[in-house]
């Protein structure tokens, strides 16, 4: 049985649907609890529509999620950080825009993928016990010079990489995952601004997304039935962040990354 529903022009069947309500699910629950499940709910979309329309229907129902999320944590915002990381996320947003406008599905996917595993890998190395530079870069005096030009830099490049792939796939949530786990922010510190962050960054996308095309009538459609499943995750992700210890909270971000990844690059 075929559903009413078209996305491109392609018809979701009922089966893929439910998929769909599920991955909108973890979107809610990411936004309020664990943000790498957030990358699992952009490869089920991948899967199930075509990957550049996939985008366009995930971005309305993120930013569903970032407005429960904003109003659960606004006030553990570091604002500092944001400062820092938004003049190279907007560079990071006009070179995804351009990339969507050149590459087919596939190079879409295996790029963002890619790009997760190296970030995981290089977060591991930082934090391995003999390393002298595991220790956030919060952590080290602000009047030093040298953690100065560290935190920078660590925000331009983690800046980029998350406009980048959150242009290109919505999978920006685990860049900026990773990104936070290195400023020493607390777990509710490390909700805050990620969730002040996107609630901005994925209204700024919305016009570039509209002229790529990728937010249309039929994709709203599809929104509108899935956004009640995205405030269920939220209210679950609620009743759970407050039973998770800082160290499980880590790993669970780190694991959901390589699993999102892993399934981007198939």
């Amino acid at each position: 049985m075929t559903a009413a529903l078209t996305v491109g022009g392609t018809p979701v069947p009922v089966g893929q649907l439910a998929a769909l309500v599920v991955a909108a699910v973890l979107v809610g629950f990411a936004k309020t609890a664990i943000g790498g499940v957030a990358s699992i709910s952009v490869a089920v979309f991948a899967a199930v529509l075509p990957a550049r329309e996939s985008t366009g229907v995930l971005l309305p129902l993120l930013m569903v999620g970032d407005v429960l999320a904003v109003a659960s944590y606004r006030a553990h915002a570091d604002w500092r950080v944001l400062v820092r990381l938004f003049p190279s996320v907007g560079l990071g947003i006009v070179a995804g825009t351009a990339f969507v406008a050149r590459v087919d599905d596939d190079v879409m996917r295996r790029t963002i993928g890619a790009v997760l595993i190296v970030l995981v890998a290089v977060h591991l190395w930082t934090r391995r016990p003999s390393a002298p530079a595991a220790a956030p870069a919060a952590a080290v005096p602000e009047g030093s010079g040298r953690a100065r030009l560290r935190r920078h830099a660590l925000a331009a490049v983690f800046g980029l990489l998350a406009g980048f792939t959150t242009m290109v796939a919505n999978a920006g949530g685990s860049v900026m995952s990773l990104y936070l786990l290195t400023t020493g922010l607390t777990m509710l510190g490390f909700l805050g601004t990620g969730a002040m962050f996107f609630f901005l960054v994925n209204a700024a996308k919305v016009p570039f997304s509209v002229g790529l095309g990728l937010i249309t009538w039929s994709s709203l459609r599809v929104d509108a039935l899935l956004a009640p499943a995205v405030l269920l995750g939220g209210w679950l992700g609620r009743r759970t962040i407050h039973r998770i210890d800082e160290a499980l909270f880590e790993r669970l971000v780190l694991v959901f990354t390589v699993v999102s990844a892993l399934n981007l690059m198939r």
